[in-house]
């Protein structure tokens, strides 16, 4: 009789209880050798990127490790199990990196500006000050609420927790506040 592998529902259940019980290495290793190769083609279809992909792999099994105390079998199989921790992790995965398209620093903004400049004297390179003028300028087009963010930040050189101890708002709306005036000024450096 052959040994039980992880494909047999009874045996997966097995493995992730002795993961559970015992936190036997062996079970898990067995556990992991059997679904780190499904998790990553499933990631790698889902995401179209393979650092990604082996990301969510290694989050999941991390999860699978810390949370096999969970697993119910009379509410589903093993697989069932993983492959539900994997599409959380993948959702939590696809809203960090949707939060992080928009996220701008100002470091995104002086490629901008040194770019515009460039063409005014290729032989020299321009120095701070001028950046910080024409960054000045751009400033004062912004809502009144951002440029004080952007100021006690950019300028001052708090930081947003300090900012909003400060302004007595909460952390969240500096941050938002902050991203919304780096998403205008790089608008408005790129419309010049």
């Amino acid at each position: 009789m052959p040994p039980a592998q992880p494909d047999n529902p009874e045996h997966a259940a097995e493995l992730l209880a002795q993961i559970a019980t015992e936190q036997s290495r062996a079970a898990f290793s067995e556990l992991f050798k059997h679904f780190a190769p499904r998790l990553q083609a499933y990631a790698t279809r889902q995401f179209g990127n393979e650092q990604t992909a082996m990301d969510l792999v290694q989050e999941t099994m991390t999860n699978v490790w810390h949370k096999a105390h969970l697993f119910k079998p009379d509410r589903g199989s093993a697989a069932t199990w993983i492959f539900t921790i994997a599409r959380n992790i993948r959702f939590d995965f696809l809203r960090k990196n949707k939060y992080r398209q928009n996220d701008l620093s100002a470091d995104d903004l002086w490629p901008v500006l040194a770019e515009q400049n460039e063409s005014l004297d290729d032989d020299y390179a321009l120095d701070d000050d001028l950046l910080m003028q024409q960054l000045a300028v751009y400033c004062e087009q912004l809502p009144p609420a951002q440029k004080t963010v952007i100021e006690l930040i950019y300028i001052e050189g708090k930081s947003q927790q300090e900012v909003a101890d400060a302004l007595d708002i909460p952390l969240g709306t500096v941050k938002s506040r902050t991203r919304l005036a780096l998403q205008k000024l790089k608008e408005l450096i790129q419309h010049d």
